[in-house]
C-alpha cells in the first residue's frame, strides 16, 4: 500500500508530467476550445440551438443581396448604355478549358438568382486572366417545362446558352424519377459542350456552385499535375459537414495521425528552447503518444474544415485524395474523360440512393483502369439553399 501511496504522491506533484497533462487537457478541451469554437459552424463545440437560426438567416440574406446585385449587373449589361459583354458571346473552338454551367428554372428561391451570381463571378474571374482568358464559358439550360428559365434568357446577350431542340424537350418530358431526370440533363450538357467546342478539358458546374477567387489558378495547377492524365474526374466540392477526420476514408485517418505526430514533435522539440510554464515533458515515447492524441483530438473538435483552410495559401498546397461519394456541384473532367463519363451515366438508371454521384463513384472504383479524385479545400461555395429538384423547407438551415 505504501508503494502505491508513494507513486500517487509522485504523480500528483506539479513537477510531474501527469498533473501537467491533466491540467493542460482540461484547460484546452473544457475552456479554451469551447470559448473559441462555439460560433464555428463545423466545430463539435458549435452551439446549434443558440446560433444556427441567426447564422442561417444571415447567409440567406447575403445570398439574396448577391442575387439582386447580379440581376442588376446583367440587366445593366443588357441595356444599350451597358455596352454588353461581347468577350463572352462566341466561345472559341478547342479551348484549353470549357466551363459548362448546368441550369434549370427554380420555382422556389428564384429571387436569389443563383445562376446570375455564378456567371457574374465566373465572368469576373475569366476577365481577370488577361486577353486569352482562363476558360470559355457555356450555359446549358435544361428547363423542359412550359415556363422559361428567365435567368438563362437574360444571359443570352452575353454568353453562349444551349438548350435541347423542341423534339428533345418533348422527349425530356417523359415521366421518370427526379434522380434519373437530373442525370439525363447532366449527360446532355456534357455531350453538348463537347460537340460544340471540343475542349481539351471540361469543367461542369451546377448553377448554385459559386467559384472562389482562386478557382482558376487551382484548376490550372491540378491540370498540370501528372495524376490528371489518368483520372476520370476530379471533384472540386465536398460538403463541409462531411469533411471530418472521424470518417471511414483511410487517407483521412492517416492525415489525422500525421497531423498529431507533427504537432507533438514540434511542441516537444520547442520545449527544450522555450518553456515558460516549466513543463516536464520530453521527447520520450509516452509524451509523444500523449501529445499526438492531444493534437488529434484538438483538430477534430475544432473541425477539419478549418484546418483545411490553411491550404488556401497556395494552389500547390491543395490536397488531392481519392474521390468521395457525395455530390457533383463542381466536377473537372481532364482530357476527353467527359465522354466516358457521359457513356457510363447513360448505361445506368438513377433512383433514390443511386443518383449520378453514386454511379460515378462506383464506376471509378469498379471499372479497370479508371480512378477518380477529390481536391480539398473546396473550390466552390454551395449557395443553393433552395433545391430545384427536392422538397424545400420554408426557411432552409445551414445544417
Amino acid at each position: 500500500m505504501s508503494r502505491w501511496r508513494a507513486l500517487f504522491s509522485l504523480c500528483s506533484r506539479w513537477s510531474s508530467p501527469v498533473p501537467q497533462a491533466l491540467v493542460l487537457s482540461v484547460l484546452t478541451f473544457c475552456i479554451v476550445l469551447p470559448l473559441c469554437c462555439h460560433q464555428l459552424l463545423y466545430s463539435y463545440f458549435f452551439m446549434k440551438s443558440v446560433y444556427l437560426d441567426s447564422m442561417s438567416e444571415d447567409v440567406l440574406q447575403d445570398s439574396l443581396t448577391r442575387g439582386q446585385d447580379a440581376l442588376s449587373f446583367w440587366q445593366s449589361a443588357s441595356s444599350p448604355a451597358g455596352g454588353g459583354s461581347p468577350r463572352f458571346h462566341s466561345p472559341a473552338q478547342h479551348p484549353e478549358l470549357l466551363v459548362t454551367v448546368v441550369s434549370v428554372r427554380r420555382t422556389e428561391g428564384r429571387d436569389f438568382h443563383y445562376l446570375l451570381q455564378v456567371m457574374q463571378q465566373l465572368s469576373g474571374l475569366v476577365g481577370g486572366c488577361g486577353e486569352r482568358g482562363c476558360a470559355e464559358l457555356l450555359v446549358c439550360d435544361v428547363e423542359s417545362g412550359p415556363q422559361e428559365n428567365q435567368d438563362a434568357k437574360l444571359l443570352e446577350n452575353h454568353l453562349r446558352v444551349v438548350r435541347r431542340s423542341p423534339e428533345e424537350q418533348q422527349a425530356a418530358r417523359e415521366p421518370v424519377n427526379t434522380f434519373e431526370r437530373e442525370k439525363r440533363d447532366y449527360v446532355f450538357c456534357v455531350r453538348k459542350g463537347w460537340e460544340l467546342l471540343r475542349p481539351r478539358n471540361m469543367l461542369v458546374l451546377e448553377d448554385d456552385a459559386l467559384p472562389r477567387e482562386d478557382f482558376f489558378s487551382v484548376v490550372r495547377d491540378l491540370l498540370s499535375r501528372r495524376f490528371s492524365l489518368q483520372t476520370l474526374y476530379i471533384k472540386l466540392y465536398h460538403p463541409e459537414r462531411l469533411q471530418r477526420y472521424w470518417n471511414p476514408e483511410p487517407y483521412r485517418i492517416l492525415e489525422w495521425v500525421g497531423l498529431g505526430l507533427v504537432g507533438a514533435t514540434a511542441l516537444l522539440l520547442s520545449l527544450a528552447y522555450w518553456n515558460p510554464f516549466s513543463f516536464s515533458f520530453t521527447l520520450s515515447l509516452g509524451h509523444l503518444l500523449f501529445f499526438t492524441l492531444y493534437f488529434m483530438a484538438a483538430a477534430e473538435l475544432l473541425g477539419r474544415h478549418y484546418v483545411l483552410e490553411l491550404r488556401r495559401l497556395s494552389p500547390q498546397l491543395y490536397a488531392v485524395s481519392p474521390a468521395t461519394e457525395c455530390c457533383t456541384p463542381a466536377m473537372l473532367f481532364p482530357g476527353n474523360a467527359s465522354l466516358r463519363v457521359a457513356e457510363y451515366l447513360d448505361g445506368s438508371f438513377c433512383v433514390k440512393g443511386n443518383a449520378k454521384d453514386m454511379v460515378l463513384y462506383q464506376m471509378a472504383r469498379t471499372i479497370p483502369g479508371e480512378t477518380a479524385h477529390s481536391v480539398e479545400p473546396n473550390l466552390v461555395t454551395h449557395i443553393g439553399a433552395f433545391s430545384s429538384v427536392r422538397p424545400n423547407p420554408s426557411r432552409p438551415k445551414l445544417l
